[in-house]
């Protein structure tokens, strides 16, 4: 098995690595419902919508006077 010669820098090792990491979001579609960008094949978060079905309901924020 090969090994290295030389001992490579942090810096060296390290800019390889970063190479593959990508922070990127993948591209967003439209909500067919409501038109909100989001992404494609997931239930919309604003409306609850996948395609022309309603799968969940849309959650939404408790006012301070509500209870549980």
């Amino acid at each position: 098995m090969a090994n290295p010669k030389k001992k490579h820098s942090p810096s060296r090792r390290d800019s390889r690595r970063s190479a593959n990491f990508r922070l990127v979001m993948g591209g967003l579609s439209g909500c067919s419902n409501c038109g909100a960008a989001r992404p494609p094949h997931r239930v919309c978060m604003i409306c609850g919508f996948y395609g022309d079905e309603l799968v969940a309901a849309p959650k939404t924020k408790k006012s301070k006077g509500e209870k549980k």
